[in-house]
């Protein structure tokens, strides 16, 4: 099964812009590797995260917005297709995420996956004053209450069938309990001005209940899953609610995310992380991120891709200081998957 390969740009959530320098070198650092793998045919797309603070815990480190650097990285680059892994449902009214999609994807000439979910990260939610339904269940909960999860799950199912409306109906309309539109006009709904042109939606996350269903339904693709035994079981609900709504399961494309250090054979993987995990235990670190040499880190991918993954999209520390890995990791690691 051929694979192709996505790569997450250094945005800085995951605190890989600090000690680049002034905010300025920072955007144009990260604008770089998007280029680098723009140049680089062994790639198919650039990605960002869709947060405003950083993690594992809230800094005041930099973290560029998800959207506006989608744009400009759609204005930067040529060829990539560039994505979000993922969007989250709760941070823009889906109407509103439909038309912003579809002027990026006409900026990009064509070229956006649209990433969307429905959102995890509380501490940001509360801190920008997003409102919804709060912890003790209170649907008029005010401005900052972060939504239990069965009202998440709610608001992204009502959320992707108003994105999908306004993507391919002219004057479309929704009614729900979170969400209604009357007759918004989305013009131009993507690059083609077609039906057929529609753009790609990516839908993360692996419940089961909801959003493997709402692939089934409207996705265009899934992101599910990091290990293999995971994406084995949720490819197999997604078999399922394919077969119930009647949707061909092969056209649905089937990402993972890998977290991925490629170290020298003999080096020590702890003392090689230990600058990138911080008071982070390795053992921790190494459960979320692959470590090890390319022959390491294609054995972990082919696990994947023979649970049924044909779309991977990697995260490799500090490329806004040194690229040399991502160079590596398509020399010796993405030949093997083609």
């Amino acid at each position: 099964m051929a694979v192709r390969f996505g790569l997450f740009v250094p945005q800085g959530w995951k605190m890989d812009l600090v000690g680049v320098g002034s905010p300025v070198e920072q955007y144009e650092a990260m604008t770089a590797v998007a280029k680098a793998a723009d140049a680089d045919p062994a790639w198919d797309s650039v990605w960002l995260y869709d947060h405003f603070h950083t993690v594992p815990e809230p800094t005041m480190e930099t973290t560029f917005e998800c959207w506006t650097a989608t744009a400009t990285l759609a204005r930067d680059t040529e060829r990539v297709k560039i994505g979000q892994m993922v969007g989250c449902n709760g941070y823009r009214h889906p109407a509103l995420y439909a038309k912003i999609a579809s002027t990026v994807d006409v900026a990009s000439h064509g070229r956006l996956y649209a990433g969307i979910g429905a959102g995890w990260y509380e501490h940001e939610w509360r801190a920008y004053g997003f409102g919804g339904e709060g912890t003790e269940g209170n649907a008029h909960a005010p401005s900052g209450g972060f939504p239990a999860v069965p009202e998440r799950m709610g608001m992204l199912r009502e959320a992707v069938e108003v994105v999908h409306r306004m993507w391919t109906e002219d004057t479309p309309s929704f009614k729900g309990r979170r969400y209604a539109i009357d007759g918004p006009i989305n013009e131009p709904k993507n690059a083609r001005g077609t039906p057929e042109g529609k753009i790609p939606l990516w839908i993360g996350g692996g419940g089961e209940k909801v959003t493997l269903r709402l692939v089934a339904q409207y996705g265009d693709a899934c992101n599910i899953g990091r290990d293999a035994e995971t994406v084995r079981r949720k490819l197999d609900v997604l078999k399922g609610h394919c077969d119930d709504v009647g949707r061909d399961y092969d056209e649905i494309v089937k990402s993972a995310e890998a977290d991925v250090v490629l170290i020298e054979p003999g080096t020590d993987p702890e003392e090689a992380t230990a600058s990138l995990r911080g008071k982070i235990p390795f053992g921790q670190y190494a459960a979320t991120t692959v470590v090890g040499t390319p022959e390491t880190v294609r054995a972990h991918l082919a696990g994947l891709v023979e649970a049924g993954i044909d779309y991977v999209i990697v995260y490799m520390p500090r490329l806004a200081h040194d690229r040399e890995p991502m160079e590596r990791f398509a020399r010796e690691v993405i030949p093997h998957f083609a």
